[in-house]
């Protein structure tokens, strides 16, 4: 475990800090506004190889570049220099436990009105230890938020707008005020579309399916390593199409994936129960298979990880902020 009381730090403006120095105004553009864009990113301890795994570090940054230029942010660095400003801030700290890595990019000037232009843009990163988001032993209870998702022709599902995540907010505060454990949101089509913050798959007559993009989903890493993960070791190919509420009701597994929930069985939804009400096997079989190659367990999925520890660290002090 992380040493008790150590000093943890930021990439903050240009620089690394103590975390306690990593503030900004009230005045804050994108502190009054939502005018941010944000990475969820995992880190994996490996006890054997005594090194934190991070999951897919490259994809993430690619797909943050993606999102922060449609919200018209710019960020003075490229895929590559934002994995190795990662792996330097990795090495400041003694993590030996799981771990979380925020990136954000956001409008930093201080200043009152939603214009964009002219507005200064900054990014930070901090990580920080991060068990389980939600339960992922036992079955989850869900149900269909009264709140739809944002439209992709409003605020795009697909790119991680910290705004956006107000929608999110009150998918989750509805779910647990009437005592279920997450929430599922509808678009207004009325097809499913995801969790508060995860993606869903169902398993249903043998077949493995979930929402398309074109539903408004986000385009989720972790997603794509599970349909990865069950088409290489299960032989199940995954049909990406929509996916009606009452299909809900009449799959024999749902599952939800994600960076915080990873693989989360589901047993009920609307206080209907899912299949046997347990946990099923093709949930079972995936969960195992991806929590062992995010651990760097099954050496085919070993390009997923990069390895962050000290010694790997000589040589990454040449990044320089610009």
């Amino acid at each position: 475990m992380t040493q008790t009381g150590a000093q943890k730090y930021a990439f903050f403006q240009g620089s690394f800090v103590p975390l306690e120095h990593a503030k900004v105004s009230v005045m804050t553009h994108a502190f009054n506004y939502g005018t941010g864009v944000f990475e969820g990113i995992r880190g994996y301890w490996n006890e054997q190889d005594r090194c934190v795994y991070i999951l897919r570090l490259r994809e993430h940054y690619v797909r943050f570049l993606k999102n922060t230029r449609m919200v018209c942010i710019e960020v003075p660095f490229d895929a590559d220099e934002l994995v190795e400003l990662t792996l330097k801030l990795m090495s400041m700290h003694d993590f030996r436990e799981d771990v979380y890595i925020r990136p954000l990019a956001y409008k930093s000037s201080e200043q009152i009105g939603v214009s964009m232009k002219g507005v200064k843009d900054d990014l930070t990163i901090f990580c920080t230890p991060f068990g389980n988001y939600i339960d992922i032993d036992r079955g989850l209870s869900l149900c269909v938020s009264s709140w739809k998702r944002t439209d992709d022709n409003a605020i795009p599902g697909r790119a991680k707008v910290t705004g956006n995540y107000v929608n999110s907010a009150l998918v989750k505060n509805e779910a647990l005020m009437n005592g279920f454990d997450e929430g599922i949101c509808l678009n207004s089509q009325g097809f499913v579309v995801e969790g508060s913050t995860e993606n869903i798959f169902i398993v249903r007559d043998g077949a493995l399916i979930t929402p398309s993009v074109a539903d408004g989903i986000l385009e989720g890493i972790t997603r794509d390593c599970i349909i990865s993960v069950a088409r290489d070791e299960l032989g199940l190919d995954t049909m990406a199409r929509p996916v009606a509420r009452t299909e809900l009701y009449y799959a024999d597994e749902v599952f939800l994936t994600g960076t915080g929930a990873q693989v989360a069985p589901v047993t009920s939804i609307d206080h209907r129960a899912i299949g046997k009400g347990d946990v099923g096997p093709v949930t079972g079989k995936i969960q195992t298979l991806y929590l062992d190659a995010v651990r760097g367990r099954i050496p085919r999925y070993m390009d997923w990880l990069t390895r962050a520890n000290i010694t790997a660290m000589s040589g990454m002090a040449r990044v320089s902020a610009r």
